[in-house]
């Protein structure tokens, strides 16, 4: 399923995107009118996901969010059929959801990213950013696992999204 974020929802792209998603977010690309959304929906072959009720009931496919919290939001979309487990090979910039692949581990990384010997990394092909399983990808991870276990919102547990 390719997505579409409107900007209301704008929480949710990391997450998608590393859970193989591909997803455009309309802030991304200054998309700022419902027409404008509805026409990249349509010709791209989006879903959009969105609080707004009057752009969900326009476009061809939709999923609307009724939650302004980003746990909450997640929890709506896996109800909603969303497979919410990371990958195990990231396919898509986190950054710019451009295509990802894989740094061999006889090359160099930048300063900011480990050492591809040691750690498995992944360059986006568009915007040439750097990634890898650390602290945030074992954030996400726990996020996603607890809607799966527990079935609390983020306001039970006191915590809030990225």
């Amino acid at each position: 399923m390719r997505l579409l974020l409107d900007v209301m929802c704008g929480g949710l792209v990391a997450y998608l995107r590393m859970c193989g998603y591909d997803t455009v977010y309309a802030g991304d690309r200054d998309l700022e009118t419902d027409d404008e959304l509805l026409a990249v929906a349509r010709d791209d072959g989006r879903t959009i996901v969105t609080r707004d009720v009057q752009l969900a009931s326009r476009a061809e496919a939709s999923i609307l969010l009724e939650s302004r919290d980003v746990e909450d939001q997640l929890a709506e979309l896996s109800a909603a059929g969303l497979e919410l487990s990371l990958e195990d090979e990231p396919a898509f910039c986190g950054r710019c959801n451009g295509s990802l692949e894989s740094v061999e581990s006889t090359a160099s990384t930048p300063e900011y990213a480990p050492d591809s010997a040691e750690t498995a990394v992944w360059r986006c092909r568009d915007c040439g950013q750097h990634f890898w399983r650390g602290s945030h990808w074992n954030r996400v991870e726990r996020t996603l696992s607890g809607l799966e276990s527990t079935g609390e919102s983020a306001g039970d547990r006191g915590e809030r999204g990225e």
